[in-house]
């Protein structure tokens, strides 16, 4: 009797990921490491399950563990280690590029000066180059929640950076409460210095948000997009327009933006002609990988493994760094 283990086909499929939190990368086992090592003390009843795994029980509880466990990210070290781990866990399931959405008002929330922060995660993407042949890139993240003063001060910092890693800017936090329009100087700052911009929209707001968001300075992609589907002269809009929505399927779900992966409108905005990329947005929050999500892609959404061939290039093209030859032949996990 045969011992051997079956490969799923998508294992085969080089991959890339536009979308997913920096911070919300860190697993538990990590977060506990980082936080014996910083002298931190973790709720260790309300931060984990019983099997170990984030605990939280609705979108509010969702933020207030996030919180709790990025307090333990409180160096460039760490911000490294992070970086390092997670890109090496993309590179072994085929992942070629990965652009990181990191938040400096993280690092200055514990102390951390700008350019220490982003040489932690900088070192981590060299190292996981090096080990793994996969290429790392950051994106400069705001939160419509911090202010716009904050936001605009963000962005200034980021530009004032320059740091050859930082390829794009975004902004996430509460679409339905803060208005995407009070953010253009942010934005007009970002895209003025020549960075890729994407905004958070279209995920606990609908198609109002989106177009709120595609009205800022220099935004070309859209982080969810996924209720356009909403929409359809929105839907049009976007295919006509190229704008690349980078959707994260199990993150919809777990939170309850759709019921199920079968009411999820991937297939639908594919078809209507709508560029798409696959992210996994905060990972081991949602029980997930970027290899998952293109798993779940090819079992429960429809996708070919062309489809799925096709849903990369989209994010090589759409990337806000030059991603030429990344994918040049077909490859197994770790022979990257």
């Amino acid at each position: 009797m045969s011992t051997e283990l079956t490969v799923s086909p998508v294992a085969g499929v080089p991959k890339a990921e536009l979308h997913v939190h920096l911070e919300g990368t860190a697993t538990p086992d990590l977060i506990r490491r980082l936080a014996a090592r910083n002298g931190i003390a973790l709720p260790e009843e309300r931060l984990f399950r019983p099997d170990g795994t984030f605990a939280w029980n609705d979108f509010l509880h969702f933020l207030q563990s996030y919180d709790i466990a990025a307090g333990a990210i409180r160096t460039a070290q760490d911000y490294r280690d992070i970086t390092y781990e997670y890109l090496s866990a993309c590179a072994a399931e085929g992942a070629v590029y990965v652009e990181l959405i990191a938040s400096l008002d993280h690092g200055r929330k514990v102390g951390l000066d700008d350019a220490e922060h982003l040489a932690g995660i900088a070192q981590g993407i060299d190292d996981a180059y090096a080990d793994h042949g996969i290429v790392g890139r950051i994106i400069s993240s705001i939160v419509r929640n911090f202010g716009v003063a904050d936001c605009e001060d963000v962005a200034r910092r980021t530009v004032a950076l320059a740091h050859p890693y930082v390829v794009g800017f975004n902004m996430a936090g509460d679409e339905a409460g803060f208005p995407a329009g009070d953010y253009a100087r942010a934005f007009a700052i970002a895209a003025e210095a020549g960075l890729g911009c994407s905004v958070h929209a279209g995920e606990h707001a609908g198609p109002e948000s989106i177009r709120a968001a595609l009205a800022l300075p220099g935004v070309v992609r859209i982080s969810h997009g996924v209720r356009a589907i909403e929409d359809p002269a929105l839907v049009r809009e976007l295919a006509e327009r190229r704008i690349v929505l980078e959707v994260c399927p199990t993150s919809n779900v777990v939170l309850g933006v759709f019921p199920s992966y079968e009411d999820h409108p991937l297939g639908a905005l594919r078809a209507a002609g709508v560029p798409v990329t696959l992210g996994s947005d905060d990972p081991p929050y949602f029980g997930t990988t970027i290899g998952r999500e293109y798993e779940l892609a090819h079992e429960r959404l429809g996708c070919s493994l062309q489809d799925l061939r096709t849903i990369t290039e989209t994010a090589l093209d759409a990337a806000f760094s030059d991603t030429e030859g990344l994918v040049n032949q077909p490859h197994q996990p770790g022979d990257l």
